[in-house]
């Protein structure tokens, strides 16, 4: 499959370094790269956008095989991931770089989107309402090197990093086996 045939899809979901894993894994999936988005400087790096003074929100971008995995699946991984409740960050991670959202770059994507997030908040499956921001995307800024695949670079420090967090007992406090079914 060539590039101009892959689709792009761009989530926020707290700390990019646990947003890379789960997309990774799943058939389909060309690429996942950390990057920043949505803020009001040029070329952020890291250090600009921990800040929290950017306006920025660290994502992830998935270039994907549509013919392999569809967008709405991996909407249900994004959802599986977050916590769409929090609007002040995501678990052990806060302040402005790392609220989710999804940014969508047609206007199919924006639907999906819609859909799914009303569907997940219809469903009541957290006490508080699903307040995840759809976004049209904007200019993407790939982060340094270090943070791509972080995960597989320096697996004991991201280990740990994810083990503090919180997120995998939100996730399993949340979606239990449910969480697993979208990774057979």
């Amino acid at each position: 499959m060539s590039q101009q045939e892959a689709q792009t899809a761009y989530f926020a979901g707290g700390c990019f370094w646990c947003m890379v894993s789960p997309f990774d894994v799943l058939e389909g999936i060309l690429e996942v790269r950390s990057g920043y988005m949505g803020g009001h400087l040029e070329n952020p790096r890291y250090e600009d956008v921990k800040s929290q003074q950017t306006g920025h929100y660290e994502i992830v971008r998935i270039l994907y095989d549509p013919g392999v995995i569809s967008y709405e699946k991996l909407l249900e991984a994004f959802w599986r991931q977050v916590d769409p409740t929090d609007d002040e960050g995501q678990f052990q991670d806060r302040g402005p770089s790392y609220r989710t959202a999804i940014f969508y770059t047609t206007e199919t994507q924006r639907l999906a989107a819609e859909k799914s997030k009303k569907e997940l908040d219809d469903s009541r499956r957290f006490p508080d309402p699903v307040i995840t921001p759809i976004l049209p995307a904007g200019t993407y800024f790939d982060a340094e090197e270090y943070h791509q695949d972080f995960y597989r670079k320096s697996p004991e420090e991201y280990k740990l990093d994810r083990s503090k967090s919180g997120r995998d007992e939100f996730i399993k406090k949340y979606w239990g086996d449910e969480y697993y079914a979208i990774y057979d």
